[in-house]
């Protein structure tokens, strides 16, 4: 693999800003941040949330090794969305390999302020990649990683964690990290298990403990759905600065305090959006859906427009016709509005909070019965097939081919083969097909023909078509 950084790199980490220097002067001393989300903060969102108290916002979260090869995902993910307005700014990189991390980073350096390793992501994807979150436990590995980033680079390497169960494990784990080099750890309060419908509560001990346990920056992440909880977690935590995900997704005004009519953010939206092109359509129709979320629950004609529409004028025309609906709505007396469990009308923006997850030991308020543990996708409890017993994958295909059988029980059995695992006959010779070995060859209709008008025999001349052969 090709090195390029040779040169004089080698002594950068004498000269750029350390820990609080960095924070201080290249960040301006920032306490409010836009988190990276992968496909989510792209420039067009970022410009948007600076414009409403955002301090300091992060790339998506890119990944290295397709970062080095290819020419077009650099100018797409960072290149291109260069812009003076979006500073400062520190670019995500997901990475397992030292080497093709710190290609990846030299290569970013020159357009963001400082480069972050994402040690946080808990999602399946990261899992089969084996980055994120799944290298919480290789040690040695990251320390490397860090050490060779702050040689290497000319800008500062900061690190976004989430917690271990055992608070004096993740503060070990957050001291590590500082002495192989970071300047700036963000602390998301959950463990890697917290996520989905197990998301629950991130929790600010651990936060609080690392930040009295080392001398660098830290960014508390979790739990931020107004500016209340921001000022409480920095008050509670001691940290430096509050990180926003979903919350600023909801509400991209939520560091101002405010909560605005839905369709002003999205009109203000899409407005940057067109000021500043290229933006992904699957972008731009994940914030809209995201910002509509509520009335979206209750207008769900506009919601399949919305999933329907082929570019930003066909957002922007669902845009306005949610909005027009929200108006006609708030000309109504307050007593005929659409009720909710919100605190605010659905055209308010708003975070969504996750319901809790179900107690599998219970149903409908009291104690489940103890049942033999089955999955509920694949049980099959009546033999008719019916799409009540099918999974939802199979109740699709059931739509498209109605005469098919989805039912095991009622699909023909056949003897496997002990080498290869295909089906065979008890017999070599047979009406429609017999066995060479133990290949399947059908005869041909021409065949089953001339067989007929010889009373049914085999000659040495037949021509069959083979299905299948081990050899």
């Amino acid at each position: 693999m090709l090195r390029i950084y040779e040169h004089d790199h080698i002594q950068s980490s004498m000269t750029k800003p350390c820990g609080f220097e960095f924070w201080r002067s290249t960040l301006k001393g920032a306490r409010y941040v836009v988190a990276p989300m992968v496909d989510q903060s792209e420039l067009a969102w970022r410009l948007l949330s600076r414009r409403h108290g955002a301090e300091l916002c992060y790339t998506p979260m890119l990944h290295a090794q397709v970062f080095v090869r290819d020419a077009n995902y650099r100018r797409e993910n960072l290149y291109n969305e260069l812009n003076q307005d979006d500073r400062p700014l520190i670019t995500q990189f997901c990475a397992n390999d030292p080497e093709v991390f710190i290609q990846a980073a030299l290569l970013a350096q020159d357009y963001c302020d400082a480069i972050d390793l994402n040690l946080g992501c808990p999602q399946m994807i990261a899992k089969r990649g084996h980055y994120g979150v799944f290298l919480q436990d290789e040690w040695d590995l990251l320390e490397k990683m860090i050490k060779l980033a702050d040689e290497k680079l000319s800008v500062p390497i900061t690190c976004k964690i989430r917690v271990f169960p055992e608070i004096e494990k993740t503060v070990k784990y957050a001291k590590m990290l500082e002495k192989a080099g970071c300047q700036l750890l963000t602390v998301h309060g959950r463990t890697k298990d917290q996520k989905g419908a197990l998301t629950g509560i991130a929790s600010w001990k651990h936060i609080k403990a690392v930040r009295e346990a080392v001398n660098i920056p830290v960014f508390a992440n979790g739990n931020i759905q107004h500016l209340s909880d921001v000022q409480r977690c920095m008050e509670e935590t001691g940290v430096q600065g509050v990180m926003s995900a979903e919350g600023n997704l909801h509400n991209p005004a939520l560091f101002e305090g405010c909560s605005p009519p839905v369709w002003e953010m999205a009109e203000e939206y899409l407005e940057v959006v067109e000021k500043h092109p290229p933006c992904s359509l699957s972008y731009v129709r994940a914030h809209i859906f995201k910002l509509w979320h509520h009335t979206l629950q209750i207008h769900q004609d506009l919601r399949e427009e919305l999933a329907k529409a082929k570019n930003v004028a066909g957002v922007a025309e669902v845009n306005r016709q949610l909005k027009q609906r929200c108006q006609k709505e708030m000309a109504k007396d307050e007593s005929e509005w659409t009720q909710t469990l919100l605190p605010f009308p659905h055209w308010i923006c708003q975070p969504y909070v996750r319901p809790p997850p179900k107690d599998p030991n219970t149903e409908n308020g009291q104690k489940a019965l103890e049942t033999k543990a089955v999955s509920v996708k694949r049980a099959l409890e009546d033999g008719d097939g019916s799409n009540d017993s099918l999974s939802k994958n199979k109740q699709k295909k059931k739509v498209r081919n109605p005469n098919k059988n989805f039912c095991p029980e009622l699909k023909p059995k056949y003897i496997k083969c002990e080498q290869c695992g295909n089906p065979k006959t008890n017999c070599l010779l047979s009406v429609h097909f017999w066995v060479i070995g133990h290949g399947l060859r059908f005869k041909t209709k021409a065949l089953k023909q001339c067989n007929s008008d010889t009373g049914g025999g085999l000659t040495n001349g037949t021509v069959s078509t083979a299905v299948h052969d081990p050899l």
